[in-house]
Formats: structure tokens, sequence, C-alpha cells
């Protein structure tokens, strides 16, 4: 009994707490069974004291963010989640591409555009929009072979896949442009292209088409039956895929690391790590920031 009490005295604790363990457990104890319930017993004193301190002190807490929330960013993050659907941008897929590629450009498995769309509704997404041409309504035929076809119905019933007009003038069919919907829409709403197409015919017709196309279009892959985008779809030093897909990000990013050799680098525009001298620059060629230097 003596050499337990002795034991935990040298390891700071108090020769009451100690006595009630002993007294507890008996003197038989191991000392591994004392020291655990001399642990679990200062656990319970020290959040017994933080909830009278806290309670005594709650007149005087200021106005403001709660300190909780400041100290902790994943509390800041789960009242995010509370109003995710809201924050999340619109999407719009390109339904022919997804299904050829999904069909490894033989044929338009329309399987992958219902993978596409479960992807982002177990991200969250409500709303998504998929636009095919409405000549994939049609039978399939050995030039143009479609796979698993009711789940184009199966969309359209959830209101989720929109078919693009197209009608048969004089045994020839008249096809409206998809693309231009699909951009169209996608502007108008603010939200995210899926497509791996780049729609350069589409960026020359309107720059501001230009312009949304390159900072809203979100590439993928096909991994069998898996639908994979990129966790960094504007690149290294471009926004995380949680925060591309949101209104207003919600994960920090992760600060870019900036060049060993700071203004002496060389490497202009090419170099990987970030210059924060040329944040506000246009990013030059190594040729034309060594005319510039050599001019100064």
């Amino acid at each position: 009994y003596q050499a337990k009490m002795d034991f935990a005295l040298k390891l700071g604790y108090a020769g009451d707490q100690i006595q009630a363990v002993l007294n507890k457990l008996g003197a038989d104890a191991l000392i591994n069974d004392v020291l655990a319930e001399l642990v679990r017993l200062g656990n319970k004193s020290e959040s017994e004291g933080q909830s009278s301190a806290s309670s005594t002190t709650s007149t005087l807490v200021p106005r403001g963010p709660c300190p909780k929330e400041i100290a902790s960013p994943e509390l800041s993050l789960e009242d995010e989640v509370v109003d995710n659907s809201d924050n999340l941008r619109p999407i719009v897929i390109d339904g022919s591409n997804v299904a050829m590629s999904h069909g490894n450009k033989e044929g338009f498995s329309c399987r992958g555009i219902q993978l596409a769309v479960d992807w982002f509704l177990e991200k969250g997404h409500k709303d998504i929009t998929v636009f095919v041409p409405a000549w994939r309504k049609e039978q399939s035929r050995p030039d143009a072979p479609i796979t698993d076809q009711e789940i184009l119905r199966k969309l359209e019933k959830e209101k989720i896949l929109v078919f693009t007009p197209s009608r048969r003038v004089q045994g020839r069919r008249v096809v409206c442009y998809d693309d231009r919907f699909i951009v169209k829409l996608a502007f108008d709403s603010d939200g995210i292209i899926v497509s791996n197409d780049n729609y350069r015919d589409l960026q020359n017709e309107k720059p501001e088409w230009k312009k949304f196309i390159e900072e809203r279009l979100l590439m993928y892959s096909f991994v069998n039956d898996k639908f994979m985008p990129p966790d960094d779809p504007l690149g290294r030093h471009g926004p995380s895929l949680e925060n591309f897909l949101r209104k207003r990000p919600v994960i920090p990013e992760h600060k870019k690391q900036p060049c060993p050799y700071g203004k002496k680098c060389t490497y202009g525009h090419k170099c990987k790590y970030y210059h924060p001298e040329r944040a506000n620059q246009p990013q030059r060629s190594v040729a034309d920031e060594l005319r510039i230097s050599a001019k100064l």
C-alpha cells in the first residue's frame, strides 16, 4: 500500500486522490490499474473545472465569433456543411462526351452518364443537368451502337436529362448543336461543365464564354466503372476539387511553396514554385526578363 502511495506521489498526484483510489480498488490492486483510475479522475476533475470556469465567465464573453470556432476550423466546416447543397455550383454534363468516353469511343454507353450523375449526387449536388441529342432515343444501329438505353428514359423522368432537339427533313436528320446548350446553361447558371471537350469553336464566339470555359471546365477519366475527376481541376496551383465545385470555398487551400531561389530564379513563368514578387505582374518568358534586366 505504502509503495503504491509513494509511487503515485512521485508522479505528482494528490494524497487524497491516491487514498480514494486505493480504498476503491483495494491494496492488492495492480499499479497499472491504480494509475489508470488516477488518470480518469484527473481528466474528470479537469473537465468539471473547465465547465465551472466557463459558467462563471459566461457573462463576460464579448460579442463576435465564438472562440471555439476560431481555434478549430473543423467546427466552421461542420456549420458550412449544413447548407452544403446551397453552396454547391450547378452541374451541366456533356452527355455525349461522357457516354462515348465510357464506351471507349466505340459505342454510346448510357451507363457512363449514370455513373457521373451518381458521383455528383453522392457529393450532395441537387442541380444536375445532362444534355443528350434527341436522336439517341432511336434504336441502336451497327454504325452507332447504344448500350443501356433505358437509363436515358429513367434520367429524363427524374428531370436530370434533357434531350436537345432534332428532326428529320426529307429523310435527312437536322440536329441542333448540343454543345451550345451546354455552355449557355452553365454560363447562365454560373455552374460547372463536365466534359473532356475544350469547345474551341464556342470559345471563339464570345470572349466571356472563352474565359468561363477556361475557368469552369471539369475534365474526368473512367477507370472501368469508376468516374474520376481530378483533385486539381485548374492545375497544381489552382483550387482543390472541393472548392472548385463550391460557390464559396470551405476547405482552406494549401499555401504554395515559395521558390528557394527567390528573385534570382531564372525559370521565369515555367517555375513551378510561388513567387510573391510576381503576383501582380504578367508572367514573362526568361528571354523577356533578361532583356528587361539588361535595359535596366
